[in-house]
């Protein structure tokens, strides 16, 4: 037998792992909250252009929009860099039903920003949004008291959208809108909103029918004749087209034709609703109750984005109902955020503690006659005068009506081309001369879009009517003239 040799062991050096090297990430040159604060109105237009859009800002010089900065805002009114206090009633679309700042929503935020208490609680139940959902159950008629809660109206609308279809069932995918209609920017509902603009060169779905607003004998037709359509999806009040309401019992034949032909009616609040037009949801104002309703706009107080789709716990079970289905459209992570909720629980207490839905009836009942009776003062300016609750449109004649009568057959042939342009005229001399704001809507450019916060006082209806009929007073010719005036400073 051989002998083995001994095995020899050498010791190794170590090896020394190499240390990371690490270097600290530099800060860019950032703008702070008081750099922002500090930006002059020419600094703010050249970031702007910069870096926001461009194409916008050349519209807010066309008003004279861009000669302001906000330095503050408090009830019915802004402050600007020159201590100009301007009138609201823009109202950020219907966004600022308190006003801005009411301080009971500051002391609410604030006290909660005190405690330190959590915002994003996605891993656990939050108290906050279950309280605020019940609240909101709490106020809608009938069995809509299944709540989802989003940051934004298009948000919601999307989640409203897809409840339907999946209520619906797969054989009946096709959604009824209406013409002239909005409902939001966003790639879903951009099938249902109604306008060239927004739709530009997207590539929409197509599995949509297109009917006639408050046309009751158009949709009972496309109900009878297309077995695929599954929901429709309606503004209570349009506000995009116009400010548009439906023929009085319109949605009581809808709920009728709904029940008849199963089909799930998705009602559209989010600029309506939230007690601007009298009522708390519009629809109310006829006493029926649609399967899907959304809100948004006012619904955090002015001081939060928030949105909640409510449906009736029927329609939501059918599609969200088992642990195998109920994640596929719950909460985004923004959805429910604590300050949030803790924001929109406090605003729909002021709302009834402050009876501003019955304020909203009263003083838009009181500005829809005032500004009726401008209508009768100026006929060849002032077509017509419509709305509900704080929620108003004044339409201006084309521009063709309002010349005298021999030069009406030329100027008609540019009315197309003109449209709008009195109404702008109108806007930003309102905001120049009467430190007063007003907002204009999508599909009608004639029309001015009325929608003041629903603190609202007879005061401030009198202050923004009076400017107005001070400003039509001066006729046509001098409002063109002062109007061009306004762009050559």
């Amino acid at each position: 037998m051989l002998d083995t040799p001994a095995r020899v062991l050498i010791d190794a050096p170590a090896i020394e792992s190499p240390q990371p090297v690490r270097t600290r990430v530099g800060k860019p040159d950032l703008l702070t909250v008081e750099d922002a604060k500090a930006l002059t109105v020419p600094e703010m237009t050249t970031l702007f252009k910069d870096h926001v859009n461009p194409g916008q800002l050349h519209f807010m010089k066309l008003l004279g929009f861009h000669k302001v900065k906000i330095e503050s805002a408090e009830g019915m009114y802004y402050t600007d860099q020159n201590g100009r206090k301007i009138l609201d009633f823009f109202g950020g679309f219907g966004s600022l039903a308190f006003g801005h700042n009411h301080p009971r929503l500051l002391e609410a935020r604030k006290r909660f920003q005190d405690e330190n208490r959590h915002e994003i609680a996605i891993a656990f139940m939050s108290q906050y949004a279950a309280a605020f959902a019940k609240n909101l159950a709490t106020i809608s008629p009938g069995d809509l008291d299944m709540v989802f809660l989003g940051s934004s109206g298009s948000e919601v609308m999307e989640a409203a959208v897809k409840l339907a279809e999946r209520a619906a069932g797969p054989k009946r995918p096709k959604v009824v809108y209406a013409e002239n209609s909005f409902h939001g920017k966003t790639k879903g509902v951009l099938n249902i909103t109604d306008g060239a603009l927004y739709r530009a060169d997207f590539s929409v779905s197509g599995n949509t029918v297109r009917v006639p607003f408050g046309n009751i004998e158009a949709i009972e037709s496309a109900f009878r004749s297309d077995p695929q359509i599954g929901a429709i999806v309606l503004e209570t009040i349009q506000g995009g087209g116009g400010i548009i309401r439906a023929p009085d019992g319109f949605w009581k034949e809808l709920r009728a034709l709904c029940d008849r032909y199963g089909v799930v009616w998705v009602a559209d609040e989010v600029q309506c609703g939230y007690g601007r037009s009298g009522r708390f949801f519009a629809f109310e104002h006829e006493n029926v109750v649609p399967d899907i309703t959304a809100l948004a706009k006012s619904l955090g107080g002015g001081k939060a984005a928030v949105g909640a789709m409510i449906a009736r716990r029927e329609i939501y079970m059918k599609a969200y109902g088992t642990p195998k289905t109920a994640m596929i459209h719950a909460m985004a992570t923004f959805g429910g955020m604590g300050e949030a909720c803790v924001t929109a629980i406090e605003a729909l207490n002021i709302m009834y503690d402050e009876a501003l839905i019955d304020n909203a009836a009263e003083q838009g009942a009181y500005l829809l006659a005032r500004l009726d009776a401008l209508r009768e003062k100026y006929p060849k300016i002032i077509k017509e005068v419509r709305g509900q609750g704080l929620m108003v449109g004044l339409e201006f004649q084309d521009f063709s009506q309002t010349m005298p009568l021999v030069l009406r057959p030329v100027i008609g042939m540019l009315d197309d081309k003109l449209k709008g342009s009195l109404s702008g005229f109108i806007g930003a001399l309102l905001l120049r001369d009467y430190d007063t704001l007003v907002a204009f809507t999508e599909y009608n450019r004639n029309v001015i879009r009325l929608e003041p916060p629903l603190i609202c006082e007879r005061k401030h209806v009198d202050q923004f009517v009076d400017a107005l009929d001070d400003l039509l007073g001066r006729g046509i010719i001098r409002i063109v003239k002062d109007f061009v005036g306004s762009q050559m400073g």
